[in-house]
């Protein structure tokens, strides 16, 4: 495991550390989705973000600590875009449609996200387990699917008996398989899956069946 080797020079003002923190937590989450927690270097990560190497273990403190956060902070940015969406003032059926569409426009544009979950996997998913961030992150999520579905079903337009957990589990697989996996469906059928037409075509696809599956 890296350690700090050196005093850490002190940043100066709470912008420009902010700053700093951030540029450090946006390379090691390249970095960490690329290589995962044992191929990554700090050396790496520092000059990506353009930053001394010494600041990494100023503000984390070691490699480890830094994957940890850059996994905590991927989760944290979905759930704070997902708030944006206001799901609770808009009718149960396009909430749920719109929350159906913006996990799969998430992973299309935060290839990095799945990088990373696909690592973290492959540890045993240690640091998501040992993680009260990101539990805490997900349990809202949770609390407002099973919200929605409620008033769906009060509206008439759920079935009900549906799990919240599932639905979620169910929703982000259909995504996190087209993308995660894209390469290798895309030479068992010959087709181009990264053309344009065809995520659209995939997202209405995702869409609709979800939807479909939650009508009465």
């Amino acid at each position: 495991m890296e350690t700090a080797s050196a005093v850490a020079p002190r940043p100066n003002g709470d912008a420009a550390s902010g700053a700093a923190r951030d540029a450090i937590l946006a390379a090691a989450r390249g970095e960490f989705s690329a290589k995962g927690l044992k191929g990554a270097r700090v050396n790496e990560i520092a000059a990506r973000a353009g930053a001394n190497k010494q600041l990494i273990y100023y503000y984390f403190g070691s490699k480890e600590a830094l994957y940890r956060a850059a996994l905590e902070s991927v989760y944290a940015e979905i759930r704070a875009q997902e708030r944006l969406l206001h799901l609770r003032d808009l009718d149960p059926a396009d909430a749920m449609a719109a929350l159906i569409g913006f996990s799969f426009d998430y992973l299309a544009q935060h290839p990095e996200f799945i990088g990373l979950l696909n690592h973290e996997n492959a540890l045993g998913a240690a640091h998501a387990r040992g993680s009260a961030a990101i539990r805490d992150t997900n349990s809202p999520l949770i609390d407002l699917i099973a919200r929605t579905l409620r008033r769906g079903v009060a509206a008439g337009k759920f079935r009900r008996g549906i799990d919240p957990v599932e639905l979620y589990i169910s929703i982000a697989g259909m995504s996190y398989f087209f993308f995660s996996n894209r390469l290798t469906l895309q030479a068992i059928f010959d087709r181009n899956l990264a053309h344009p037409k065809a995520v659209s075509a995939y997202r209405q696809h995702v869409v609709a069946l979800a939807m479909a599956g939650l009508r009465p």
